[in-house]
């Protein structure tokens, strides 16, 4: 099966499923029994294959993790409870103290409080401009393990120098982490630009109801871990491509258990079968409001990388299958941005992206307030800046309510 979603809808059937199901049935057993003790031991050993303990392991899970790793054309999947879950557990298992990350400075607001926490633990991290491959360049030190970048940034929507910098990293021998949540393997494939590990968070785009939270880290194969000086002895075994995600597993979904529930994986794999089919809709509906957005007389300024005055138009266009389903503006000083907001009957107030609902959000108040001024600022986040999740409602009742908001 060569197309995108013929593999992902028809994954679970490559695998014998139980009892002749369509897809993997959910299991919500926590604790696995077997008639010989010694089999319990070769499982929990790594000689034998089979299930322990439901923080680690899952069958439900196991096929969701197989799906991720085929959209993603990886080698190994580990499924978490959250996105985030997944970004923090990966960090606490691969770095110690000392060791240097360089990240992109436009990210998502708690991936930022996340890597300010782990600056305080001992792991130092420097926020660079990612569109700029030579300040990702200048960055990086003796003591870097790590580049950390998101592919289109939450809300400003830059776009990252995602070849230069995996070209980078591949000459320096350093650990690189595409956060593809953003596009989605749909719209990007990371292992293009050979990317080390990719995470997603399985909450957006992938499950796209809303009824779901979930996240992974997928590992590519692009990187050696037998030059990586912070894999333990107790995981230097078998194929040194696995040895990274691995530890992941061992050091990190085990000891922190941030562990993905069955139902929601089950949630996440069906809803995973209609992701090129949604987001498709999706990103066309948002290409058709930022046009009508551009030229309204009370917008600033609309984001979206899909629009040909956007800074890194023609790097998107090169890179992904489309520009997203995300964008922000910002309104004129004339508008207040809460009446604005209130006057919406479609649109929802609410955070999340990636939801069959269109979804607004004022940025600086809410997701970005914490923040500070400040980093706000450097950030390019406005006051007057709404964020955009595009759903799959028609887009004419769309630019209707726009309409309605506007007055």
């Amino acid at each position: 099966m060569k197309g995108f979603t013929s593999r992902i809808v028809h994954q679970d059937r490559t695998a014998d499923i139980e009892h002749g199901s369509v897809h993997k049935p959910v299991h919500t057993s926590v604790a696995f029994g077997y008639e010989d003790a010694r089999d319990l031991a070769a499982v929990f050993q790594g000689t034998s294959a089979g299930y322990t303990y439901g923080r680690q392991v899952n069958p439900t899970v196991d096929a969701l993790e197989a799906k991720i790793t085929v959209m993603e054309q990886g080698l190994k999947t580990i499924c978490f409870s959250t996105g985030m879950a997944a970004i923090g557990t990966a960090f606490f298992a691969l770095l110690r103290p000392g060791d240097h990350v360089v990240s992109s400075a436009y990210l998502f607001g708690n991936t930022n409080s996340l890597f300010n926490t782990f600056d305080t633990q001992g792991i130092s991290v420097t926020f660079v401009d990612a569109t700029d491959i030579d300040a990702v360049t200048a960055a990086v030190t003796p003591q870097t393990k790590l580049v950390f970048v998101e592919t289109i940034a939450n809300p400003r929507t830059q776009v990252t120098a995602l070849k230069e910098i995996g070209a980078l990293c591949a000459d320096r021998g350093l650990v690189y982490v595409v956060d593809n949540t953003m596009t989605s393997p749909f719209l990007f494939q990371p292992t293009t630009v050979g990317a080390s590990l990719v995470v997603n968070s399985l909450t957006k785009y992938i499950a796209g109801h809303g009824n779901a939270l979930g996240g992974a880290i997928t590992e590519m194969g692009h990187f050696d871990w037998s030059t990586f000086p912070n894999i333990y002895d107790t995981y230097q075994k078998g194929d040194p491509q696995l040895w990274g995600i691995t530890q992941i597993r061992k050091k990190g979904l085990r000891d922190f258990g941030a562990a993905l529930a069955p139902e929601s994986a089950h949630h996440i794999a069906i809803g995973a079968e209609t992701l090129a089919l949604r987001q498709t809709r999706q990103c066309e509906t948002a290409q058709t409001l930022c046009e009508y957005l551009n030229d309204h007389a009370k917008v600033e300024r609309v984001y979206y990388p899909g629009l040909a005055d956007h800074a890194e138009h023609a790097r998107a266009a090169e890179l992904f299958r489309f520009p997203g389903a995300l964008f922000s503006f910002e309104l004129t000083p004339d508008l207040d941005i809460w009446e604005f907001l209130n006057r919406f009957e479609l649109i929802i107030n609410s955070t999340n992206l990636g939801d069959n609902r269109t979804l607004a959000i004022p940025v600086a108040h809410t997701i970005y307030h914490e923040m500070g001024a400040e980093r706000r600022a450097s950030m390019g986040i406005a006051d007057s800046l709404i964020r955009i999740s595009v759903g799959i409602e028609d887009v004419d009742d769309l630019i209707d309510d726009f309409e309605r908001a506007f007055g």
